[in-house]
């Protein structure tokens, strides 16, 4: 395992103060990566110079001629990292730092998927990658029904390694096998539930998740967006939260569950005066069902 070779995969976008950051916590690892591959998402800050200013050994910028979003972010990374022959792939947003020996705990540990756990800038425990992932019960509105830092409360309390049944593009770590396996990113998702269907993709091919308690990642951010589910985003959300369902849904119940969530907020939308919502996801239920058979797995 020591032999092993790791590249991470940062995508940003005009967040020039974060990834500078994220960047020096990098540098400051015990165990430097072999790579650093920068998906630059066509920023329009400083992020070109904070990027040329950077000396991380092996840093590497990607710089599309238009925004992809996390999701085509990550698709491009992580086949370029692939490409490259690298052991193990590392993908981190730009508003994460980790912790001196992070990376150290995570190569010693003998996993195909790994996941480190993430901390406020306080030392307070803000994991929220699913511990249970429900796509059984029709009944279950939102599928994450536990996660990490809602079972534990506090790092100490975890034990040594506990199995997720899905993930965050903020720490996750897979080796190349995966890959091989089921393939790239889907960057049909552009934001939201890229992750969340990278891992179920990885479980349905037998492979187990495993979060490490001691492998530190302090996010800088609060998780505290509130996103207008009227505006684009709001799309995407629904758009994407159907297509886990339609995709991975484990019974007919299940897999109609965006029908029935887009009735109700189309019933709903004349008392809560959100018209622009109701179009959002009228729309996210139709192109949604044109992504139900899901990506390739050639990673070519």
């Amino acid at each position: 395992m020591s032999a092993e070779t790791v590249a991470v995969v940062v995508v940003t976008f005009n967040r020039a103060e974060l990834l500078e950051r994220m960047l020096v916590g990098l540098a400051a690892l015990e165990r430097r990566p072999d790579a650093v591959l920068v998906v630059d998402n066509a920023s329009t800050d400083d992020t070109p110079r904070v990027l040329a200013e950077a000396t991380n050994p092996g840093l590497h910028v990607l710089r599309p001629a238009e925004n992809l979003g996390g999701a085509g972010g990550f698709h491009l990374g992580v086949r370029t990292a692939h490409e490259r022959g690298f052991d193990r792939i590392w993908l981190m947003d730009d508003d994460v730092v980790p912790a001196p020996d992070c990376l150290t705990v995570l190569m010693a540990q003998d996993e195909a998927c790994l996941m480190a756990v993430r901390e406020d800038t306080t030392g307070a425990l803000v994991e929220k990658a699913a511990v249970r992932f429900d796509l059984r019960n029709p009944l279950a509105i939102r599928p994450k029904t536990a996660m990490v830092e809602t079972e534990f409360g506090h790092r100490h309390r975890m034990p040594h390694r506990v199995e997720l049944h899905n993930v965050a593009f903020e720490g996750f770590m897979v080796r190349r096998e995966v890959v091989d396996a089921i393939g790239l990113p889907d960057p049909s998702f552009f934001i939201f539930y890229d992750d969340v269907d990278y891992a179920l993709r990885a479980r349905r091919a037998g492979y187990r998740i495993w979060a490490v308690r001691d492998a530190v990642l302090v996010r800088q951010l609060d998780f505290d967006q509130q996103h207008d589910l009227g505006g684009w985003k709001g799309y995407y959300m629904y758009r994407n939260l159907f297509v886990v369902h339609l995709r991975y849904g484990e019974n007919a119940l299940v897999r109609a569950k965006p029908w029935l969530i887009t009735a109700m907020v189309v019933a709903l939308s004349p008392v809560r005066g959100g018209l622009a919502e109701a179009r959002n996801v009228i729309r996210a239920m139709r192109d949604a069902r044109g992504m139900r058979a899901g990506p390739a797995r050639s990673v070519d």
